[in-house]
């Protein structure tokens, strides 16, 4: 599978944006997906994923009640959208994808390129 994430831009603090990850193949309505972000000089961290149906979510700490994702399987893409931002969540966001549901569930096999999100105090 292939993974084209986008959406990304400049916000101010406060402000709203909405991350898409689009995929290639029939099949990604059975992959688990995940967005996780870099910022910059820190390592990549997790930030949340969904199961295949869309009923099982998971997010980090640092984004839970502000952050949602969403998967539309007819359109082959996972959204994330992003409410009351702040500057710490400046960042590049990744999204990624993985059908193995048997192990660690935040590790994945397929990444997409990142989408920048700079949010402004």
């Amino acid at each position: 599978v292939q993974l084209q994430a986008s959406g990304g831009g400049l916000v101010q603090a406060g402000g709203s944006l909405r991350l898409s990850c689009a995929a290639s193949g029939r099949t990604f309505s059975r992959y688990r997906v995940g967005w996780f972000r870099q910022a910059p000089g820190k390592e990549r961290e997790f930030a949340a994923r969904i199961g295949w149906s869309g009923d099982s979510t998971l997010y980090a700490d640092s984004v839970k009640g502000r952050f949602i994702i969403s998967r539309d399987n007819a359109k082959n893409t996972v959204y994330l959208r992003m409410n009351s931002l702040k500057p710490e969540d400046t960042a590049v966001y990744y999204c990624a994808a993985d059908e193995d549901y048997s192990g660690d569930l935040l590790m994945f096999t397929y990444w997409g390129q990142g989408t920048l999100v700079t949010v402004s105090s």
